[in-house]
Parts: C-alpha cells; sequence; structure tokens
C-alpha cells in the first residue's frame, strides 16, 4: 500500500493516495481521520466509497482536484486519505463499559471545536478529572493529530474518543440510558454550581464563536452559565470546559 509520511501545506500527517490504496485502507480497519474525493471522480467508484465511509463512520469531503492536487503531487487518482493518529470508538460500544468498571458516566460532548491546541487542552482537562470519553461529530471538528496529542500532553492516547455522525443522536443516546445533559450556554437558566453533577453526566460545550448549535442545545435538558465577574463576554473554550470539569471532581470528591 502506498502509505507516505508527507509533511504538506495542509497538513503534517500521514497520508494515504490512490484508489486501491483508500479502499484497502479502509477494508483493513486502520483508522482514517478523513477522505478527500475529487468533484472530477465519478460513477461507481463514487458511490461505493460513499457507501464504505458511511458504514465505518469516515468524513468524506467532495473537493476540487486542485485542493487534493496542492496537498500531494503524487500519483492520487483524486482521492487522498488522511490516517488518524488515534482509533475511534463508538459510544454505543464504550458506554456498557463504563457502568461495568463501576463508574459514573462524565462525558464531554463537543460541537464545532475545531482548533487543535483547544482539543488537546480539552482533553488533557477530561483524562485529569476522571472523564472516561470524548464525543466529536464527524465533521467541522479538530483533527486528532500530532499537533493535539502534544497540546494534550498525551492525554488523547489515554482518553477515548468517540466519533458520531450526529451528535443529536448520540445525546438521545445517553439520554435514553439515563445520563443527564447539560450544555454551556450564556442564555441558561441554571449556573454551574447549581448543577447536580454527581449523577451521570454529559457536557455539551461548543466553538467560541457560535457555542453550541441551536438543534444540539435544544437536546440537552438543562443549560447552564459560569459565573463570570469581568467584562469579557466569555471563557476559552478549554479554560471553561476544565472549569465545569473541575466542579465535577469537586462535587464527587465530597460523596466518595
Amino acid at each position: 500500500m502506498h502509505y507516505k509520511n508527507k509533511k504538506t501545506k495542509a497538513d503534517n500527517t500521514k497520508l494515504i493516495y490512490g484508489r486501491h490504496p483508500v479502499i484497502d485502507a479502509i477494508n483493513d480497519g486502520i483508522p482514517i481521520e478523513k477522505i478527500m474525493l475529487s468533484t472530477a471522480v465519478k460513477g461507481p467508484f463514487e458511490k461505493s466509497l460513499r457507501s464504505l465511509c458511511k458504514q465505518n463512520n469516515i468524513p468524506l469531503h467532495i473537493v476540487p482536484k486542485d485542493r487534493i492536487t496542492n496537498i500531494t503531487t503524487k500519483n492520487h487518482q483524486g482521492i487522498i486519505g488522511f490516517l488518524s493518529e488515534l482509533e475511534y470508538q463508538l459510544i454505543e460500544d464504550v458506554f456498557p463499559l463504563i457502568f461495568e468498571n463501576g463508574e459514573v458516566p462524565l462525558i464531554v460532548i463537543l460541537d464545532g471545536i475545531t482548533d487543535v491546541r483547544n482539543m488537546g487542552a480539552i482533553a488533557r482537562s477530561a483524562e485529569a478529572t476522571g472523564a472516561q470519553a470524548i464525543i466529536v461529530p464527524q465533521k467541522k471538528t479538530a483533527q486528532m493529530n500530532a499537533e493535539a496529542i502534544k497540546a494534550s500532553a498525551g492525554a488523547l492516547t489515554k482518553i477515548t474518543v468517540c466519533r458520531t455522525p450526529s451528535l443529536a443522536n448520540a445525546i438521545d443516546y445517553l439520554i435514553l440510558n439515563g445520563v443527564q445533559v447539560v450544555a454551556a450556554d450564556l442564555r441558561g437558566n441554571d449556573m454551574l454550581f447549581d448543577l447536580d453533577l454527581t449523577m451521570p453526566t454529559a457536557i455539551v460545550m461548543g466553538a467560541e464563536d457560535e457555542g453550541v448549535r441551536p438543534h444540539i442545545l435544544r437536546k440537552a435538558q438543562k443549560w447552564f452559565q459560569i459565573p463570570m465577574k469581568g467584562t469579557t463576554d466569555s471563557f476559552n473554550v478549554s479554560v471553561a470546559t476544565g472549569i465545569v470539569l473541575y466542579e465535577c471532581i469537586r462535587q464527587r470528591s465530597q460523596i466518595n
């Protein structure tokens, strides 16, 4: 297979290029961050690739051919795959194991966090405070690459990362299984310190510029604010997540 550790203008990551190598990598279960397919590629191959990506929970991006050529000048045949530094899990597989281990679920759901440094910092806080998993969407999320792992001080290799095609469905699954889902939002009626975080909990955090998207926010059972006294309207998202997670561990330590 044509695996190439290639530094590019777009990414400092491992690439697979060419139709057969990409398909083989998917079928072999090799962790793939995302796949780019040229708009010029049509017909049975495109249809088959779409099906495989859907079955294997791999984001597929349809892009102009020039964008792929700018990443690699090799014979890419209109397709490249970005190998992931991590192996993603499904929350449906991970969640039952939390109870089997006798733990109270504490899960972080990240909606639209695209900065790898923020992602790394959040993972570091999540692992340090005992969260069992981070859930991210397939698209519009930071890549779990070497930079993110470095920013996490290695925590991303220790905490389970679940990737889902639908955050809304993941939230429905958690609620159905007895997890309270709370979302950070400046319009929240509850203050962070008033929440009961000793029960099974999933915390939804959104991007700094947009916050949690409306359709995801509506899924949450409670909206909360982090108390502030200054004139700045919000915390950096990684700082905010750290504050929330610390409050979780503070409350839980009082009952143990």
